[in-house]
């Protein structure tokens, strides 16, 4: 029997723009109608989110798939999950798989969360009983006790992915495809995660695994595919998979013309349009010197011209490794905004900045409600220059650490 339990040849998928995929509501169907009679001799544009894409994983083996947002990473977790079909190619998969796509996938928002485990479990292949015999491991894992009978529409993002990831790990499939959605998580959960799929690969089972956290895919991989625009530019060694891509996203890191930056997700209610460091005096500075305070400023646009409700945005600060070393948002702070005009500025102050120097990746992310709006990995780069932290007239330069410490040292009195 081979080892080979996933094998895709020239796998391709084609979409037109602003066309509507897979079954739709009457009302859809009268909408489209419209459309149609106002676009008759409008060309419609194709995008190719994947081209003649050829690939083999084995069994037990640990594969990660990574590229910049909008290379088609997502696209082939679907071809694999049969959520769509390819344009042209075809992907044999040797045995029983279990997804986690995206968020809440197969939960439905006016069931409970109990309910919700038996619907989502039985999308993904679990018989009723089986459910039933996991349920209590289920909701240890998950850590949701409390919330079991509670409708899924009020659950935060981090609630949903928490359950989901729980139902679809104890599935025990024999390949398990896992999309960005441990992003959401917080990071214990996150490691929590890793471990269990980690069990899951020790055990037999193949795991694809798409993530931007590239510690985590050097960790936890055995090989990575790198896609770019669709096709795989290089397939190989994990380490010299992720070394291309921080390469690449490191060049693509500006604080200049993000408006027009196509490496980004989210509804597009809100995009982000500009970037720039101040000092506190609202003077533009090229980086930012630590124990200072000084303002961080997202330009955003609503394409639609109108005002938007409920809006957060956070960012994270990174090392070139990928390596999450802080972060910070409205969500924290409890200062989402109920409504902002069409356009303008968010201005995040930062006071007695503790990072060491060195110069550090930003992603940012905008939402509205629980909507992803915008995100944009490498939006730019912040570069972290030595300041006086302490006001001792001494500048902390070394780098063997990511924070400085706000303290003081006192003397007690001798030691009995």
């Amino acid at each position: 029997m081979s080892d080979v339990i996933i094998n895709a040849e020239n796998l391709s998928k084609r979409y037109s723009l602003g066309a509507t995929h897979g079954y739709k509501t009457f009302r859809e169907t009268l909408v489209d109608a419209v459309r149609t009679s106002f676009s008759k001799g409008r060309k419609r544009e194709e995008v190719w989110a994947l081209k003649d894409v050829s690939f083999e994983v084995k069994r037990g083996e640990v594969l990660g798939i990574i590229g910049r947002n909008g290379a088609g990473k997502s696209t082939l977790l679907k071809i694999l999950s049969r959520i769509t079909e390819p344009t042209s190619g075809r992907a044999e998969l040797r045995g029983r798989v279990g997804s986690l796509l995206e968020v809440g996938t197969g939960f439905h928002p006016e069931l409970t969360g109990r309910e919700n485990v038996y619907l989502y479990g039985t999308i993904l292949g679990m018989r009723s009983s089986e459910i039933s015999r996991k349920y209590a491991e289920i909701l240890a894992f998950a850590e949701m006790e409390r919330f079991m009978e509670t409708p899924v529409k009020r659950y935060s993002s981090g609630m949903y992915m928490r359950l989901a990831f729980s139902v679809a790990a104890h599935l025990e499939p024999e390949i398990l495809l896992v999309d960005e959605v441990l992003a959401v998580g917080d990071a214990i959960f996150q490691r929590k995660c890793i471990a269990k799929m980690r069990e899951a690969a020790g055990g037999g089972r193949t795991v694809l695994f798409v993530s931007h956290n590239i510690p985590a895919v050097n960790s936890f991989c055995d090989r990575a595919l790198l896609l770019e625009g669709g096709r795989i530019s290089f397939s190989g060694p994990t380490h010299d998979a992720t070394g291309r891509y921080l390469a690449a996203a490191s060049e693509n890191a500006t604080s200049g013309d993000i408006a027009s930056r196509h490496d980004r997700t989210g509804s597009g209610i809100l995009r982000l349009t500009g970037f720039r460091l101040e000092n506190l005096a609202g003077e533009t500075v090229p980086f930012l010197r630590n124990g200072e305070t000084s303002r961080l400023v997202f330009e955003y646009e609503s394409p639609s011209g109108g005002p938007v409700e409920d809006v957060n945005l956070q960012f994270v600060l990174l090392k070139q490794s990928g390596e999450a070393v802080a972060q910070f948002g409205t969500r924290f702070t409890g200062q989402a905004f109920r409504e902002v005009p069409p356009k303008g500025a968010i201005v995040c102050e930062l006071r007695r900045l503790p990072l060491v120097p060195e110069t550090y990746r930003l992603d940012a992310y905008l939402s509205s409600g629980i909507v992803p709006a915008d995100y944009i990995s490498w939006l730019a780069r912040v570069t972290v220059a030595a300041g006086d932290f302490y006001g001792s007239g001494y500048q902390v330069f070394e780098k063997e650490s990511s924070f400085l410490l706000d303290g003081a040292v006192n003397l007690s009195g001798p030691i009995a």
